[in-house]
């Protein structure tokens, strides 16, 4: 007993060291060692250190703060299209809000509740982060009500879109002005 005991050890042992090993190879196939090849830098640190940013291999403390050079991860409230858009519906009663899915659905809506049997609920969709006339969709629905059982929903395409749309990206042009200006304050 106590031998296959060792006999398994020694066997876990060596999948293992040669698993390692495997993942030595370099993209050749050939036998590497971790680590860069010291023929191929210089010798000095400032040169390897430049050298290594040249390539894209390290990063500088100030780089980390320029901005990301990939996806953009901001908070919802640095985005000045999501800023404005959720200012410009503030009086609505918001029904769902998704940042990273980058939708705004408000709940029906009307003046007047008691009053009016009619109802609007709008849809805004993010396409870009980038202030621009094509970063948003956004969609109008019209509910018209007879009774409470008896309602009929619909899609408008009169006027509001195009002006919350307007309205959105103005706010967020002097939202952005307002963030450089300040920007350029602190530095």
């Amino acid at each position: 007993m106590l031998s296959f005991l060792r006999l398994t050890k020694l066997f876990l042992y060596s999948i293992i060291f040669s698993l390692l090993l495997i993942s030595c190879k370099g993209p050749d196939g050939k036998f590497k060692l971790p680590g860069g090849d010291a023929r191929k830098f210089p010798a000095d640190p400032a040169l390897r250190v430049k050298k290594n940013l040249e390539e894209g291999r390290g990063f500088k403390v100030n780089d980390v703060f320029k901005g990301p050079k990939g996806g953009v991860f901001d908070f919802a409230s640095s985005n000045e299209l999501w800023r404005a858009s959720l200012d410009t519906i503030d009086f609505m009663p918001l029904s769902s809000v998704n940042y990273s899915g980058g939708i705004i659905i408000t709940d029906w809506y009307a003046a007047d509740q008691s009053l009016s049997s009619e109802s609007i609920k709008i849809s805004i969709r993010f396409l870009t982060n980038e202030i621009r006339s094509d970063a948003l969709d956004i969609k109008v629905f019209n509910r018209k009500c007879n009774n409470m059982s008896n309602c009929v929903v619909k899609e408008i395409n009169d006027e509001l879109a195009p002006e919350l749309k307007k309205q959105i990206l103005k706010k967020a042009t002097l939202y952005k002005q307002e963030a450089q200006n300040k920007d350029k304050k602190n530095n």
